[in-house]
């Protein structure tokens, strides 16, 4: 089973920036296309972006393309999203999960374990 740990939320300011990280403990991550997801209160979990186990494509929902990016270092066995532009509708535990996928795409559906999530606040 993978064990994914995400770190690197906080309370930030509208407009604000924020880079959350996915960690993988025992076990070599750069197998697996990854995926984040995010939870607001009251609301389903929804897909926010994933990349292909390579890095050479990546995914975004449309509420978040143009301002969050997808990237990884498989040498860190770590998967990171940069969170720009941020606005209070970004409030949400953010999570990431390996994904379904292919050699050259994506999708947000999620296949294997949730982690613990962390937590993006962004309010005034």
């Amino acid at each position: 089973q993978l064990h994914l740990v995400e770190s690197g939320g906080g309370l930030v300011q509208p407009g604000g920036s924020l880079r959350l990280s996915c960690a993988a403990s025992g076990f070599t991550l750069g197998y697996y296309a990854i995926g984040w997801f995010r939870q607001a209160p009251g609301k389903e979990r929804e897909g926010v972006s994933c990349i292909t186990s390579s890095g050479g494509s990546t995914n975004y929902a449309a509420a978040v393309k143009g301002r969050f990016t997808i990237s990884r270092d498989n040498a860190k066995n770590t998967v990171f999203l940069q969170l720009n532009i941020l606005n209070p509708e970004d409030t949400a535990v953010y999570y990431c999960a390996a994904v379904i996928a292919s050699d050259t795409m994506c999708l947000m559906i999620p296949s294997g374990s949730w982690g613990q999530g962390t937590q993006v606040t962004v309010s005034s």
